[in-house]
C-alpha cells in the first residue's frame, strides 16, 4: 500500500533503529536519562529557548502549554481550523478550564489585526483574553505556514496586550524550510513551542515543548498529572536527535512531491477544488464521486488517503513515499479520471 494517509504512518529508517539500539538510558522521570537530556537541550539550542520537556505527544505539549500559560475562565484565541480545538478531544476545556475564541484567518493564517479585535476588553461580562495560539503549518489550511516576520508582528501584538504566545509547531520545520528560514529567532516570539518529532522527521514517538526554564518546571509537574513521565525514554529521544541530525533539509523532497501530486490532480474530472501545496499536504475537494466511492477506489489501487471533511480528502507525503510511488498515485488519477467519461 503507498499510505497518503499522513506523515504519522512512517516507520523508524534503519539508520534511526541502530540509533536507538544504541541509546544511553536512565530513568527520566527521575532526571537520569541522558539521551532524553540531550534531546531537549538539543531542541531547545535549535530554536534559541532555554529548556525542553520531551512528552508522548503532540497534543500533550500543547495541551501542557495551555495548562502553564492560562487560568480557569480564561478564553484562548486561535483560528477555527486549530488543531487544539478540532482534535484534541476538547482538551482546552477539561484541562484548563477555559474558553475558545475562534478567527477565520485566510487558510488558518492570523493576522495581528484580526488577533486585535478578538482581545476582550476588561469587562465583567467577558472571560478574559488568557492566551494566544499559533500553528505552523496550518493542518486544516492544507499546509499553510507562517513566515518569521508575521510571527514577529504577532509576538508585538502580544507583548503590548501582556498576552503570552504559543505555538503548536506540528510540523513547524516543514515550514521553516518551506520558507528557508532557521528556527533560532523563534525564541525571541513565543512563550512556548511545542515541536512534533513524529510527523515529517519521522520518529516513531514524541514531541519536545520549550520554554523558560520557569515554565518547564510548571510543565514537569502538569506532564506527571497527565501521565506522561516516561522511563527509560531514551530510546525514544534517540530517534529525535537522529532525525533532527538528518531529517530536516530532506523535507523538500516531501513538498515537492506534494506539488507534484496536486498537479496531477489539475483538471481532472473528479476534482473540484484544490487548495495551493505550500508544504507536503494536499487537500482537495471532489465532484461527481462521493468521498467513500473515492476512497474506495484509491484503496482498490493500493494508495490509502483519508476524508477531511465534506467532500475532501486529504493526502501527506512522508519520507517513506519515492518517486516511484508518486508516479504510481499519478497514474491512478488518470485511471480514474476515465473512469468518468
Amino acid at each position: 500500500m503507498i499510505d497518503l494517509r499522513s506523515d504519522t504512518v512512517t516507520k523508524p529508517t534503519p539508520a534511526m533503529l541502530e540509533a536507538m539500539m544504541q541509546a544511553e538510558v536512565g530513568d527520566d522521570v527521575l532526571g537520569e536519562d541522558p539521551s532524553v537530556q540531550q534531546l531537549e537541550a538539543k531542541t531547545a539550542e535549535i530554536f534559541e529557548m532555554e529548556a525542553g520537556l520531551f512528552c508522548p505527544s503532540g497534543t500533550m505539549t500543547n495541551q501542557i502549554a495551555i495548562k502553564i500559560l492560562t487560568q480557569p475562565q480564561q478564553e484562548v484565541i486561535c483560528d477555527k481550523r486549530s488543531h487544539i480545538y478540532n482534535y484534541e478531544g476538547g482538551g482546552i476545556a477539561f484541562n484548563s478550564l477555559c474558553s475558545v475564541k475562534l478567527l477565520d484567518g485566510p487558510r488558518g493564517i492570523l493576522s495581528p489585526d484580526i488577533i486585535a479585535e478578538a482581545i476582550n476588553a476588561d469587562d465583567i461580562h467577558y472571560p478574559e483574553t488568557g492566551l494566544v495560539a499559533l500553528e505552523n503549518t496550518v493542518n486544516k489550511g492544507g499546509g499553510a505556514f507562517y513566515t518569521t516576520t508575521q510571527i514577529k508582528a504577532i509576538s508585538e501584538l502580544c507583548k503590548q496586550h501582556q498576552l503570552p504566545l504559543h505555538l503548536d509547531g506540528a510540523r513547524v520545520f516543514n515550514a521553516l524550510v518551506a520558507a528557508n528560514e532557521t528556527a533560532r529567532e523563534y525564541g525571541k516570539y513565543f512563550d512556548t513551542i511545542s515541536v512534533c518529532l513524529s510527523k515529517g522527521l519521522g520518529t516513531p514517538v514524541g514531541s519536545v515543548l520549550l520554554a523558560s526554564h520557569q515554565l518547564i518546571k510548571k510543565a514537569k509537574k502538569v506532564r506527571k498529572v497527565l501521565g506522561g513521565g516516561m522511563r527509560q525514554a531514551g530510546y525514544l529521544a534517540a530517534a529525535g536527535i537522529y532525525a533532527l541530525d538528518h531529517h530536516i533539509e530532506r523535507l523538500k523532497d516531501d513538498h515537492l512531491r506534494a506539488k507534484q501530486l496536486s498537479e496531477a490532480l489539475n483538471g481532472k474530472r473528479f476534482v473540484q477544488e484544490v487548495l495551493p501545496v505550500d508544504t507536503n499536504i494536499l487537500i482537495f475537494s471532489l465532484k461527481g464521486i462521493s468521498t467513500e466511492q473515492f476512497l474506495k477506489e484509491l484503496k482498490e489501487e493500493e494508495v490509502l488517503a483519508i476524508p477531511f471533511g465534506k467532500n475532501e480528502i486529504r493526502m501527506v507525503t512522508h519520507l517513506q513515499l519515492t518517486d516511484e510511488d508518486v508516479e504510481k498515485v499519478i497514474e491512478t488519477f488518470k485511471k480514474m479520471d476515465r473512469k468518468l467519461v
